[in-house]
């Protein structure tokens, strides 16, 4: 379990017992863009998704500790080839009353699919190959292989079920739009697919949801507006450490994914692999998170960890043996080969944690003859943070992030190739070597530098029930409504 040192650590746990009232709403705030709550589509921003996953739910769902749980579906079976799941209906409706169907559910899954083309989530999902309706409430995912993981993608936000603008639950949403909050309620528990109780309603609470940058958001819990807040990434992670949070404490997810740099540019310095692999060669990892004070963190140098290979392991990179100075001194023979401007633009999201780390790497970096220059995501930097939480514990979702179709920038056609062909191997052996030579051809072509695991973090008032830490990055709103003991 990451481990979190602050000098503060003590004083906030020991002071984390609020004073909230057990009848008041739970104050909850995702950190990101304001406008970014109420998002439509099937891109949906850190504060978008954990709405959507508390409104619209799918087949199955996630609760607190990130273990899958029954939701539209009551029950489930997978046939022993692991190539077919059979999954039965609860018996409730849709908001409009009307009664939740196998057809209708086909229909939605299948809307779903089509909107999410052309994403990674999309290609997760790729190998499905047919949804049925079989009765009224029994629906049938086929699949062109197995997929042990297969649950967690059906409970993704994105995969929620949407029927004339409306979900099934288990919270119903109010908006103000005066404060562009979103309140939720728990639907009664007949809705939910459970008995109907006479007082459901003294056993829940109803939630306030919004959206705030992080730095209002760490300030609004600090003076007590807010009881949760969520979706802390590194790049705000100092703001968790200032200003007198004396009635909370900070609590880190051991989170599976990616952080490092993307290749946006092949031209320049970038142009051939092996200079962007010099750039990899010349981070201390063992360094890169001593400004934040973190104990137990996992750094890489492969793009899928290496626990997650079973007997088939792809070989790794030459010098990942090496001491630091040997790799910084075969990086600087590459960098001085090279007869133009060393240099390169680093691309990350406004925040003090990104000016820590772009200070790590920049000395790095110019430990190898190369001078770096932070200007923020999105406007056309040659390096680009990557920071993302996997929505599963498959090589395949750390692939698909470099997938030609989605990408920008270089890209690999022949790892994409042996991710494709993965889909139709029912072989667990044959499905590993492809997806090992997929790896092996993305490093080949260095269009990532891997730094390590994410971070994310959350700010968690004592009196809050139903919060978890999981690895998911997601945390369920609707195990909130809870009231204290």
């Amino acid at each position: 379990m990451i481990r979190i040192c602050y000098a503060l650590f003590l004083s906030l746990l020991l002071a984390a017992c609020g004073s909230q009232s057990a009848d008041g709403p739970v104050e909850v705030a995702v950190i990101g863009q304001s406008e970014s709550l109420f998002q439509q589509g099937v891109r949906l921003s850190a504060p978008a998704q954990h709405l959507r996953a508390s409104t619209h739910e799918g087949l199955v769902a996630m609760n607190a500790s990130g273990q899958i749980v029954p939701a539209i579906a009551e029950r489930w079976i997978v046939t022993d080839d692991g190539m077919s799941y059979i999954f039965r209906l609860r018996n409730t409706n849709w908001p409009s009353g009307d009664a939740i169907t196998a057809t209708d559910v086909r229909r939605e899954l299948l809307d779903n699919l089509r909107r999410l083309e052309g994403t990674s989530l999309g290609l997760d999902l790729a190998k499905i190959r047919d949804v049925r309706a079989m009765t009224g409430r029994v629906v049938e995912i086929r699949l062109t292989s197995p997929m042990p993981e297969f649950l967690r993608l059906l409970a993704q936000p994105e995969m929620g079920l949407i029927k004339e603008g409306q979900g099934a639950g288990p919270m119903q949403l109010s908006r103000d739009e005066e404060r562009d909050e979103a309140i939720l309620t728990a639907l009664p528990p007949e809705q939910r697919g459970m008995p109907a109780r006479r007082d459901w309603e003294e056993l829940t609470r109803p939630l306030r949801l919004r959206s705030l940058p992080a730095a209002e958001a760490v300030e609004a819990f600090a003076s007590g507006d807010v009881d949760l807040v969520l979706n802390g990434r590194l790049v705000d992670l100092p703001l968790a450490n200032t200003g007198p949070l004396t009635r909370g404490t900070v609590r880190l997810d051991a989170a599976l994914g990616q952080l490092g740099l993307v290749v946006r540019s092949d031209e320049g310095l970038l142009a051939e692999p092996e200079r962007r692999e010099a750039l990899a060669m010349a981070i201390d990892r063992s360094d890169l998170m001593e400004p934040f004070s973190l104990g137990g963190w996992q750094s890489a140098t492969s793009i899928v960890p290496r626990e997650m290979w079973g007997d088939v392991v792809p070989e790794e990179l030459e010098w990942t043996d090496w001491s630091m100075e040997r790799r910084r001194a075969e990086a600087r023979n590459r960098i001085a080969a090279y007869d133009g401007a060393a240099t390169v633009s680093i691309g990350m999201p406004r925040g003090p944690g990104s000016e820590l780390l772009f200070r790590q790497l920049a000395s790095d970096f110019r430990a190898i003859g190369v001078e770096a220059r932070l200007v923020e995501s999105g406007s056309g930097a040659d390096l680009e943070l990557h920071d993302r939480v996997a929505r599963i514990a498959s090589p395949r979702w750390f692939l698909n992030q470099f997938n030609c179709s989605i990408r920008r920038g270089p890209c690999s056609p022949e790892a994409d190739a042996a991710v494709l062909n993965s889909l139709s191997a029912s072989n667990p052996e044959e499905k590993a070597t492809l997806l090992a030579q997929a790896e092996i051809a993305l490093q080949d072509s260095h269009v990532y530098i891997p730094f390590g695991a994410p971070i994310r973090w959350s700010l968690v008032r004592g009196s809050i029930v139903g919060y978890q830490e999981n690895q998911w990055g997601l945390h369920p709103l609707f195990p909130l409504a809870e009231p204290p003991i």
